[in-house]
Formats: structure tokens, sequence, C-alpha cells
């Protein structure tokens, strides 16, 4: 990891919705072959702050720095050649391939024709080979298990060759297994590429294991960021999602085994 400069920026943004204020000077930032999760109850501003990083709300203040560049600054083309958004797999669009979507990623390379060239297609190959789903890449995404599908949008994120790599609950309805696998593979794609990962989990023993930092958000505020051992400890999470909880140490692992207490 690289402490000398932060590829992802966040500046005392601030978001409003009507008069509503959903989101109140949040600051946070992501190095090199970091993962940063984020995590908060339900309505804690998690959505909110995902959207503003990649352009879908405007801030009501403050900036988004992608390896120094002013995100507002950037087209929608320009933006996503900084960073990738992998959704949750529910969102994957009807009617194509495995390989017709993971190559979607390529589309801010796309020259005015809209047509790929050979690069477009070599890097869409190594996304579906280092991703594993080669034996997919025929398949209608539609017809793939959750577990499957969340693979596919990880491998067109990789595709899009981005240093930024931003994670909307990639777990969310998917099995131990499947979750384990996910997991352990953006762990490798941030420390064999460097890839700054930002990513929304609320499986808090999840964020246990894979994260090297964490931020926790309630009612739209940044309540505290650090490493697992210091954000994950019962004071802090019981202020954020309003319950008792315990925390311990993992037999196996070291690291803060959340339970309901």
């Amino acid at each position: 990891m690289n402490e000398n400069a932060a590829i992802l920026e966040v500046h005392e943004l601030t978001v409003r919705y009507g008069a509503r204020t959903a989101l109140h000077n949040v600051a946070l930032e992501v190095y090199p072959g970091e993962i940063v999760a984020l995590i908060g109850p339900n309505g804690a501003g998690k959505t909110t702050l995902f959207r503003a990083i990649s352009g879908v709300v405007k801030p009501h203040s403050g900036k988004v720095f992608a390896s120094g560049k002013d995100l507002a600054g950037l087209s929608i083309t320009e933006r996503a050649r900084y960073l990738a958004v992998v959704p949750q797999a529910r969102r994957l669009p009807a009617g194509y391939s495995v390989q017709q979507t993971v190559l979607l990623g390529r589309t801010p390379y796309l020259g005015w024709l809209g047509k790929p060239v050979s690069r477009d297609i070599q890097r869409t190959w190594q996304a579906l080979e280092r991703i594993q789903i080669t034996p997919l890449c025929d398949r209608p995404v539609e017809e793939l298990s959750g577990g499957e599908q969340q693979l596919v949008l990880l491998a067109r994120a990789l595709a899009q060759d981005t240093p930024i790599l931003i994670l909307d609950e990639p777990t969310a309805h998917l099995d131990l297994h499947h979750q384990g696998n996910l997991l352990r593979l953006v762990r490798e794609l941030a420390d064999e590429q460097g890839l700054a990962v930002l990513m929304a989990l609320h499986d808090l023993n999840l964020v246990s294991l894979y994260a090297d930092r964490v931020a926790l958000l309630a009612e739209g505020r940044l309540l505290v960021s650090g490493s697992p051992n210091e954000v994950l400890t019962e004071e802090n999470l019981s202020q954020a999602y309003q319950v008792p909880v315990h925390v311990s140490q993992h037999p196996l692992y070291g690291t803060p085994l959340v339970l309901p207490d």
C-alpha cells in the first residue's frame, strides 16, 4: 500500500435532496492497493456517497478527486476512465452474453464509431480469464446464478481498466461460497494491480476479514474511520446501529468478531 498519495479523495462532501441533507461534510481517502469498507445502518448515506462519487448526483458542496483530477470537471466518458462501479447483480442487462457484458467495460475507450478494436477484445478476455469465468463467455447473463452474475460485473469493471473500484454491496444475496470467492478476488486485485477499492458491506465480520480500513456512516455523517480494530468496537457500532452488540476476538484470525448482544 502506498501511503504517499491517495487515488480517491473525497473532500467535505455534502449532498442535499431538497430540504433534506443526506450527507454532511463527508471526507475520506483511498490509497493504491487498499480496501476501504463503507459501513452503517440502512439510510446512513452509503448509496448517496457512491452516487455522488460516480457523478449520478451533484453535491451541494465539496469535491471528489481521482488521481488528482476533479471529477466534477470531467465528462461521463472521462470519469469512467478513472473509476468503475460494480453494482448489485440484479441490475444486469438482459439479452447479453457474458462476453458482451464484460466488453461493455470498454465503452469509455471506444472510438466515434463505437466499435471495439483488438485492445478492447484483449482486455475483455484478460478480465474473463482473471476472474476465471471464460467457460461462461457465451452464456446469457440472465441464465446465471447470482454469484456468477456478480463475478461478471467484477470482470466488466476490471475490463474498464480504472485505478478505482467501487462496489455496492457485492455480497448481497450470495451464499457463503460465493461471498468468500468474490472478496478474495477483490483482495487479490487490490494487491496485484494496486487498485483503490471502496465497497459497501453489511456483514461486519466480512469487513473485519477483508478491509484495510473502515468508514462508519450514520445519519449522513462519518462517525469514525480507521482500521477494523479501531472502528469495529462495541461503542462505535452500538451508537451507529442503535442496538447493543458484542465484539470479541476471532479465535482463528484475531480480527474483531461482531455478534448481536
